[in-house]
């Protein structure tokens, strides 16, 4: 039995509409503007380089999770066979974006908003990995006082929202599934950093948080009034992205390929050691307590990482229409934000039973 205090609500309408979500991507990738047509993806026809990195080959990572995984694991992982040059302190969408654009940064990780936004401003970045959590991430926590028992509650209300980051695509998503249009709620846009101080100040009646911030946002602020509802619509794609740059040379291209090995294996190492994964990040790191990090761990998704990436492309190109539909962004088409070159590698790195066959 799932350990919870947060609330569920599915009416058969809305459990419809979830289900369908991902069955009907390919119908949602069909409805981008003819205006744009996918351009032809730059280098897509040369193979990438293979081996080890040379030595001295430096990558700046913001990767703040892969790094505390590999300090658990220690000689249980094989590192990275090149020089982290930095762990850089950038996990929201805009940070990354700005480090990339202020050449501090090489690979990130990230959901599949930052891409798109990083698209639409024009800055030429690309997805090297995919992970698939088919499992809901947010939590969609009300302000003291403020009602949240049902989607419905919802209408009207004004709701945190970050257009650049994977919150934002979660609230959009939300509103669509329980029928509710963008001119029936207040947007406030902010940084996902500032959501929590929203929420305590009033300045917002709803805003979706992740954990372990929805856990320790509720045990100080439920007495208060403060509710929380399960999102049901999966956050499904956590991406490595660069920028295009970076994949001018060879030996960071094969530094990349390497990444891409220990990010993999380090997700299914935390998989496969729960116990010492909820103790040393939740409890330890996060200052959860240890009931809560078994709550919080019973919502995880196990990890997957796809042999081909149709339907991350889809899933890229509904979260795009739907910020396009919301005036947000001009249309894209998703194709053009991966290099489809390194599809096979995250897959290649792990067992089977992490292997999504497409």
């Amino acid at each position: 039995m799932l350990l919870s205090r947060f609330r569920r609500r599915r009416s058969a309408k809305q459990m419809a509409l979830m289900s369908g979500a991902i069955i009907g991507l390919t119908l949602l990738a069909g409805c981008a503007s003819a205006s744009s047509a996918a351009p032809e993806q730059p280098s897509a026809s040369e193979p990438l380089p293979t081996g080890a990195p040379k030595d001295g080959t430096e990558l700046r990572i913001a990767g703040r999770t892969t790094q505390l995984q590999l300090e658990l694991a220690g000689e249980d992982l094989e590192g990275p066979g090149f020089t982290v040059a930095e762990w850089v302190n950038a996990a929201a969408g805009p940070d990354v974006i700005q480090a990339f654009r202020a050449g501090a940064l090489d690979i990130a990780s990230n959901a599949i908003i930052p891409p798109i936004q990083a698209h639409d401003i024009g800055f030429d970045a690309t997805i090297v990995s995919v992970l698939e959590r088919p499992l809901p991430g947010y939590v969609f926590a009300s302000a003291p006082g403020v009602d949240l028992s049902d989607w419905e509650d919802l209408r009207g209300k004004r709701i945190a929202f970050s257009q650049g980051q994977s919150q934002g695509d979660t609230v959009l998503r939300t509103l669509q599934a329980a029928g509710i249009g963008y001119d029936e709620v207040e947007f406030v846009e902010l940084p996902s950093t500032q959501f929590l101080t929203a929420l305590q100040g009033g300045q917002v009646d709803i805003a979706p948080l992740s954990e372990p911030a929805v856990t320790k946002y509720i045990d100080q602020f439920g007495k208060d009034g403060a509710d929380a509802l399960l999102a049901e619509v999966p956050d499904l794609l956590t991406v490595l992205w660069v920028p295009t740059t970076v994949l001018e040379d060879e030996e960071n291209v094969r530094a990349v390929r390497d990444y891409i090995r220990v990010w993999a294996q380090a997700q299914v190492w935390a998989w496969e050691h729960p116990d010492e994964w909820k103790q040393f990040y939740f409890v330890d790191t996060e200052g959860v307590t240890a009931e809560d990090a078994d709550r919080i761990w019973e919502l995880a998704s196990k990890p997957s990482f796809p042999t081909d990436w149709d339907t991350a492309v889809e899933w890229a190109q509904s979260s795009a229409d739907l910020l396009a539909d919301g005036g947000f962004i001009e249309d894209v088409d998703a194709e053009v934000l991966f290099d489809r070159r390194f599809e096979g590698d995250a897959a290649a790195a792990v067992s089977d039973e992490y292997v999504t066959e497409d």
